[in-house]
């Protein structure tokens, strides 16, 4: 019983950083209709950001915000690179995004060098039943909960997050009442860049970060956007912690080298299954 808690209080907490990345992944999508491939560096990029913010003194919380910052700006980077130029096809743009995912790839190594970084986060530890667990977990929990607390207040209750909705609801009619849905796109690409660098702030403590650490992370967010069904940012939550906790499960009960493959299994499952489903549906269309 002592591991079941274990392995799902770690996931739960590891499943909430899928669940930010998922969620820009999702906002962007809703948008342009462009899955963007560079949302994984976007939180490596954070991780990275804030280690070396932490090394030249710079105190907690100003640091991780000045990551966070960083990716955001990296993030209306990518957007103006693939959604810039007007009438850019979506295929055009996921090509662009994966273009600025390799370019990330050769900038941190660059700056960063190819070895592992990491930083200390919240110091000691909670005690659950016979458990005793780092504080980073809970940190993560409650960040996760305003984040996306914050999300459902700014769609809901800003003209900004309305307008948004609208882009994504019916693009034609939100141009014709003068919402610039370009401008709108690149507004998301901003939002997902600083979601995934809060993921990579909250993360890193746990998980140390590398060039090439992004691939796993995308994979993990896209898995968990797909559970998601690609509608809503808050059903990304569900999607990431159900992730999180299969994967913590898998490796406490089977191999940890198998959690790596699960996510990557359960996406191209759900997406089979989805084309399977399609040319049912519309058959069965009168």
């Amino acid at each position: 019983m002592t591991a079941f808690l274990s392995y799902l209080i770690h996931g739960i907490a590891v499943g909430c950083g899928f669940a930010l990345i998922a969620s820009g992944l999702i906002i962007i999508y809703r948008v342009t209709r462009v899955v963007n491939l560079a949302q994984g560096m976007f939180a490596v990029l954070a991780g990275l950001a804030a280690s070396s913010s932490l090394d030249t003194g710079v105190p907690h919380g100003l640091a991780e915000l000045f990551a966070t910052i960083v990716s955001a700006a990296a993030g209306v980077l990518t957007g103006l690179v693939a959604i810039g130029k007007r009438g850019t096809h979506p295929e055009a743009s996921l090509i662009a995004t994966l273009g600025v995912g390799i370019f990330g790839y050769a900038l941190e190594i660059l700056i960063w060098g190819d070895q592992p970084r990491s930083f200390a986060g919240v110091s000691g530890l909670i005690e659950v039943s016979d458990l005793h667990l780092p504080k980073q977990y809970l940190v993560i929990m409650a960040v996760t909960l305003l984040v996306f607390g914050a999300l459902e207040v700014f769609f809901e209750r800003t003209y900004l997050g309305k307008a948004l909705t609208a882009c994504a609801s019916n693009p034609g009619a939100a141009r014709l009442v003068g919402i610039d849905v370009t401008r709108m796109g690149l507004v998301t690409f901003g939002i997902a860049g600083a979601l995934g660098g809060v993921a990579g702030v909250v993360l890193t403590p746990l998980t140390p970060v590398s060039y090439d650490t992004d691939m796993p992370l995308f994979v993990n967010g896209f898995a968990a956007a797909i559970l998601a069904g690609l509608k809503q940012p808050s059903l990304a939550l569900a999607g990431g912690v159900a992730l999180g906790v299969a994967e913590a499960m898998v490796a406490g009960y089977a191999k940890p080298s198998y959690q790596s493959s699960l996510a990557l299994l359960l996406a191209i499952s759900i997406l089979v299954v989805q084309a399977v489903r399609r040319p049912t549906l519309r058959a069965a269309e009168p």
